[in-house]
């Protein structure tokens, strides 16, 4: 089970900052907002620069001014701090308002495109890069937007206005800082790129270590019935020993730069203040165009340094923007008409496959259902067998609409699929899945998914429609219970009860049932088998079934094998006929008798 760092996706790779304009659909309904932001950021960098003139006036007031005049240096002082601390309160509310707004918008409109795009896109992206879209690559985005952005903006202000007022104070001064600047920004840049790459191979191990722990944790049954347990909790020190090793790197190279850049920035003040400090003896300037010059200097060194910095998070976002805007803009094999046509209500429930050919896209080479040509009438039931793999679910699938053949066509009550909007014509299937998907959430409220405005009483009803309601009031909390993740908490027959308990709820007129008893015991068999015979009266149901006992009552048997349709006929006349559907029923009926 251990595993090293799996080839993520990238995130950090992209040279191209310019792909953060696809953040600008989402920004566009917050113009004032974001301009109200920049007059904040402007506001805090103006008074940055304004700031060292004051303290420039009040430490030459100590020397040549009045003590009137040191009051109102000091007042003066004063208000641009309170401007200062105003200004800066007023950006960091609206930049990090705005940044969590947008990225709330992206994760809705993500989540928003993902949950309608057809199981075909799912066959090629896993499910876990999709959340990790969804929340790894927005929480860059969020850190750009909320701090990121503003802060190299406001770096930028104090950069060049700082190299202004440097010019203005001192000349020569300014021409030694410019000496020193570089001799900052190499290790920055060096160290900085390996800092990226060693930041990168840290996040990689980390998800690795989580992977390996979400993996052990799911099967954990599992681990401790082989027990496991020891060979497990080592593959998962010996991970996580490697992702620590791997940021004690990480650490000691930014311990490394930090003492770099730390030493040369005082190293150059400490230069610069001692040739000033000639200067002011020698009586070229005074003391408070000194400290003024300093300040300038460790402003606008600090600001290359913020720069350098920001500019590697400014690729990251980019790379995650453009994930994203892809993720968006994908095109989904299975989309609705422009302008759909309406299922006329109500719903007869009859089905046609005609000619119908289909690959599944991760395996085009193999088809599933080959020239398969099927009518089912209104109110009809009718069971799809055969062996594993013969095309029985497929057609389920294809009946709604999870993917379109290559050849041929599917309709309902004589409309193609392919000319309805998807969730209109589902409205009128009701689905029992083969593994059922249980909620996190209360019996009630996994029973109430198959219609939403449903009452109580109609839930308990359906529940005991299902040979559910019993296990469900034995439950600590009935039909409140949390049934944890996955139903967890409850069998697999007891997951398929509730299943069938949610698709009787849904009351539609095409009922479909993929091996809808295959976990039940012979008792609840017998009561859900009673069920859907009485849900199924005067609707439409196709009936997937590898266990032939529970189709002998279907209208028709159709009988699949390798993508085809062999036989069709009553359970007396295939067993009279012989051929594939004779040997199942010898086998089965036979083994079952033993």
């Amino acid at each position: 089970m251990a595993r090293g760092p799996q080839p993520l996706p990238d995130r950090a790779t992209s040279k191209r900052v310019g792909a953060l304009r696809g953040l600008k659909p989402f920004l566009a309904p917050y113009r004032l907002m974001v301009l109200a932001a920049l007059a904040a950021l402007t506001l805090t960098a103006t008074v940055s620069l304004i700031l060292p003139i004051a303290v420039r006036r009040v430490v030459d007031s100590f020397s040549s001014g009045t003590a009137q005049l040191l009051d109102q240096y000091f007042g003066a002082a004063l208000i641009i701090a309170a401007l200062l601390a105003l200004g800066t309160g007023a950006r960091y509310y609206l930049v990090t308002r705005l940044g969590e707004r947008v990225v709330a918008d992206i994760r809705r409109a993500l989540f928003d495109r993902v949950s309608g795009l057809s199981p075909a896109f799912f066959e090629k992206v896993m499910t876990g890069e999709v959340i990790s879209r969804l929340t790894t690559d927005t929480t860059l985005i969020l850190s750009v937007i909320g701090s990121s952005v503003s802060v190299a903006l406001r770096n930028v202000l104090i950069l060049f206005g700082g190299l202004g007022f440097l010019f203005f104070t001192s000349a020569k001064l300014t021409g030694l800082v410019l000496l020193i600047v570089p001799l900052v920004i190499v290790p920055i840049i060096v160290l900085g790129r390996k800092l990226r790459v060693l930041s990168r191979e840290n996040q990689d191990w980390i998800a690795a270590s989580s992977g390996a722990a979400s993996e052990a944790l799911q099967a954990v049954q599992t681990v401790q019935a082989y027990t496991h347990e020891s060979r497990t909790r080592a593959a998962f020190a010996d991970v996580t020993e490697k992702s620590y090793t791997s940021a004690l790197t990480r650490i000691g190279t930014r311990a490394q730069m930090t003492v770099i850049v730390i030493f040369l920035v005082f190293a150059g003040v400490v230069g610069v203040l001692w040739i000033g400090a000639r200067d002011v003896r020698a009586g070229e300037m005074s003391a408070g165009e000194l400290v003024q010059f300093v300040i300038y200097a460790v402003m606008v060194a600090g600001s290359v340094g913020a720069l350098s910095e920001i500019w590697g998070e400014l690729q990251r976002a980019a790379g995650a923007t453009e994930r994203l805007v892809e993720l968006l803009n994908t095109s989904d094999p299975v989309a609705d008409p422009v302008a759909p046509v309406a299922l006329p209500r109500p719903v007869r429930g009859a089905i046609a496959f005609e000619g119908v050919r289909f690959a599944y896209p991760s395996r085009p080479g193999v088809s599933a259902l080959n020239g398969v040509s099927l009518t089912v009438q209104p109110g009809e039931t009718v069971a799809l067998v055969g062996p594993s793999g013969a095309g029985k679910t497929t057609v389920l699938q294809l009946l709604q609409r999870f993917y379109d053949p290559q050849e041929g066509r599917i309709t309902l009550d004589g409309i193609d699929l392919r000319t309805m909007a998807r969730h209109d014509f589902r409205r009128a299937l009701a689905l029992v899945p083969q593994d059922p998907m249980i909620f996190a959430a209360s019996a009630r409220d996994n029973i109430r998914f198959g219609r939403p405005e449903a009452t109580d009483a109609e839930v308990e009803a359906a529940a005991r429609a299902a040979a559910a309601h019993e296990f469900i009031a034995a439950l600590p909390e009935g039909y409140d219970s949390f049934l944890g993740e996955r139903g967890v908490m409850l069998s697999g027959g007891q997951k398929q009860r509730i299943a069938i308990a949610r698709a009787i709820l849904r009351d539609a007129p095409v009922l479909l049932l993929d091996e809808a008893t295959s976990a039940l015991d012979a008792e609840s068999e017998r009561l859900v088998q009673a069920a859907v015979d009485h849900l199924a009266q005067g609707r439409t149901t196709l009936v997937v079934a590898h266990r032939l006992a529970t189709v002998k009552r279907a209208d028709r048997i159709v009988v699949f094998e390798d993508g085809q349709i062999v036989a069709q006929g009553t359970h007396e006349a295939l067993v009279a006929e012989g051929g594939l559907y004779a040997r199942l029923a010898r086998l089965q009926f036979t083994d079952d008798a033993a």
